[in-house]
């Protein structure tokens, strides 16, 4: 084993660790989350149209909710990391040692992946005996988690880096990430929204990680599963260029 990967298993391992230590709040807590709002939704729609496949909704609703806790999860996972050793003074720990740029970019990358799949495990045995699940491609399943996952490691990452403290964290979080989340699919269909709003979905792409992650369970989407592919892969492209950047020259890291 080369020294550099010794320097990004470490790192990884130390931020797994400080999310696996409090599973009640970092695991437990959004699958509990997701199991609410499944029965929230389930039971309006009920109340309101007795002849609604309930069923249906449930096996659509179910990867939307899924992957709505990967987003916020992975997000969370670094960007309260980075913050909160700016906060506590203890950053310098992270810059002193002999860690290249791209070497700190893996490990919390790959460290806010892993949040984002035990939560989205978790979060789907706790809904499965309620749903009746269908897996049209497995695969797709989880090349659009992993690649959500990345994603949102890396908005973490960059939003740690820029916020001064906990205030700049919570209005990325409320009134960026949980707004487009919510608007990006997670309950509907974007077919069913006018034209316009139909066209302004396509430049979130939040839209793509639901939209893709469910045609891995249902087989069909609202827009082509190539074209989502390619928009996270490039979104994920930018995020890194941006983190690397950031890191290179200290921007909120260095006094």
């Amino acid at each position: 084993m080369n020294y550099n990967a010794i320097s990004i298993i470490t790192l990884y391992k130390k931020e797994v660790q400080r999310f696996i230590k409090i599973p009640l709040q970092t695991i437990v807590a959004p699958a509990g989350t997701s199991l609410l709002f499944l029965v929230i939704f389930t039971t309006a729609i009920g109340s309101v149209r007795v002849d609604y496949p309930l069923n249906d909704f449930k096996s659509f609703l179910f990867p939307g909710l899924i992957m709505m806790t990967i987003i916020q999860n992975a997000f969370m996972n670094n960007s309260s990391s980075i913050l909160m050793s700016k906060v506590q003074g203890n950053i310098v720990d992270l810059l002193m040692p002999p860690l290249s740029n791209i070497e700190i970019i893996v490990a919390f990358t790959l460290a806010g992946i892993t949040r984002g799949i035990v939560v989205a495990v978790s979060c789907g045995l706790v809904m499965l005996p309620f749903v009746d699940v269908s897996f049209f491609s497995v695969a797709i399943i989880i090349i659009f988690a992993v690649l959500a996952s990345a994603i949102m490691s890396l908005v973490g990452l960059i939003s740690g880096i820029w916020a001064e403290k906990w205030d700049h964290l919570g209005t990325v979080g409320n009134f960026v990430i949980v707004p487009l989340s919510f608007l990006s699919g997670t309950f509907y269909s974007i077919t069913v929204l006018p034209e316009k709003l139909q066209a302004a979905s396509l430049f979130n792409p939040f839209f793509y990680m639901i939209d893709g992650f469910r045609y891995g369970f249902l087989g069909s989407s609202d827009t082509s599963i190539y074209v989502a592919l390619n928009v996270l892969i490039f979104t994920c492209i930018i995020l890194t260029v941006i983190s690397y950047l950031m890191l290179l020259t200290g921007y909120k890291l260095r006094a």
